[in-house]
């Protein structure tokens, strides 16, 4: 099963990024956002390997740019997950060592799950 998924954490992130987007620079600018957010998405969907590391970080997770925000994932097989979403101007590097083993299960425990699913789909 071939994808990009979106973890709950990811989706509130996208949901905070429309509130504040709208409520500081109007409903114009959020959906510019999230139709870029979109887009970054299913270009991600199309081809995981658009999912990099950043040389200031050894991790496991992988980054990808989005206007003036970054989509933080992993790829497990042939999938890829959206963990969370920050925007560029945040130090989210140093935050990465204490938030990645959390995020690393997500994403392992989404891929678990998805399996099932496909699994039980069959």
């Amino acid at each position: 099963m071939k994808g990009v998924f979106l973890t709950n954490r990811a989706l509130a992130d996208i949901d905070a990024i429309d509130r504040y987007s709208s409520e500081h620079w109007g409903r114009h600018v959020a959906d510019e956002y999230l139709v870029d957010l979109n887009d970054a998405l299913r270009r991600l969907a199309e081809d995981l390997a658009l999912f990099k590391g950043r040389h200031d970080y050894a991790g496991r997770l992988r980054f990808y740019r989005a206007r003036e925000h970054v989509i933080v994932g992993d790829v497990i097989g042939d999938c890829g997950y959206v963990l969370t979403v920050w925007h560029g101007s945040m130090d989210f590097i140093d935050r990465l060592p204490k938030l990645e083993p959390e995020l690393l299960r997500e994403a392992e425990l989404m891929a678990r799950q998805i399996e099932t699913d496909h699994t039980e789909d069959t």
